[in-house]
């Protein structure tokens, strides 16, 4: 049996460059960070498609969407779950944002935000908010089981669009 994991994924702070990515938003396409940066951008790890809370967090942040493009800022979704576990979700849960397959190499996104559960293989339930730069402006590691809400993010866009202003 193999011994537990010492280290605590805590998500990397802000100030941090976010860590660049490429992954799979379909079954043929794919998203580089790089590519999409240039507005505040929403990063929300979570375990797994299809879990209650998973569903419930997916499903509140498609509500309040409309609030999110209010500050210009894009959402994306990342989870360990394959492309086309993704797309099923999506249709059934009727969810309009991109979730990102972290699939292959596994984890790999997660593990370069410091997010990724070696022992359960899959990420924490994790929000980063980025700077139009790409720079970490907000990052927040919930409890697996507990719906972080979108408060938080809210409150960081908020933020960011004040420290635009005054600068």
């Amino acid at each position: 049996m193999a011994e537990p994991s010492t280290r605590q994924p805590r998500g990397l702070p802000p100030g941090t460059a976010a860590p660049d990515f490429r992954l799979r938003s379909t079954p043929d396409q794919w998203v580089s960070l790089s590519e999409v940066l240039g507005n505040p951008t929403i990063l929300a790890f979570y375990p797994a498609d299809w879990s209650p809370v998973c569903s419930d967090q997916m499903a509140l942040y498609q509500q309040v969407m409309p609030m999110f493009q209010e500050h210009g800022a894009t959402l994306f979704g990342i989870s360990v779950d394959s492309a086309w576990c993704h797309q099923a979700f999506r249709e059934h849960r009727n969810i309009r944002f991109p979730l990102l397959a972290d699939f292959h190499p596994k984890g790999s996104a997660a593990e370069a935000y410091n997010v990724y559960r070696d022992d359960e293989g899959v990420s924490e339930r994790a929000l980063f908010v980025l700077r139009p730069d790409g720079v970490i402006h907000w990052s927040y590691v919930s409890p697996i089981g507990v719906n972080p809400g979108a408060d938080g993010i809210l409150r960081a866009l908020e933020d960011l669009e004040q420290s635009k202003v005054a600068s």
